[in-house]
């Protein structure tokens, strides 16, 4: 499996309310369910008028398919190829 990053423009975004955004997830979770292949939607960062979605799934066509069955627009969808983070020194 391979992990993507997923960027979706939606204007007004960061000004939803907490039961909006739950419904959003509800959405994403039912369309998961319903998709033929292994996939885990492992977390989302909400801004002002975009969100950052890492998703697990076996390739980007996967990502893509998870996002037109649920209406979510996938402006870019990126493979993350590797990692770095404060650990990451070499020290």
């Amino acid at each position: 499996m391979k992990k993507f990053i997923v960027e979706r423009e939606i204007p007004g975004l960061g000004k939803l309310s907490k039961e909006e955004l739950q419904a959003i997830t509800q959405k994403s979770n039912g369309v998961l369910d319903g998709l033929d292949a292994p996939y885990h939607w492992a977390q989302s960062f909400v801004t002002g008028d975009k969100m950052y979605c890492i998703h697990i799934a076996p390739d980007e066509e996967t990502v893509r398919e998870h996002a037109r069955r649920g209406g979510f627009p996938a402006d870019r969808v990126a493979e993350v190829t590797d990692f770095i983070d404060p650990t990451t020194t070499g020290a």
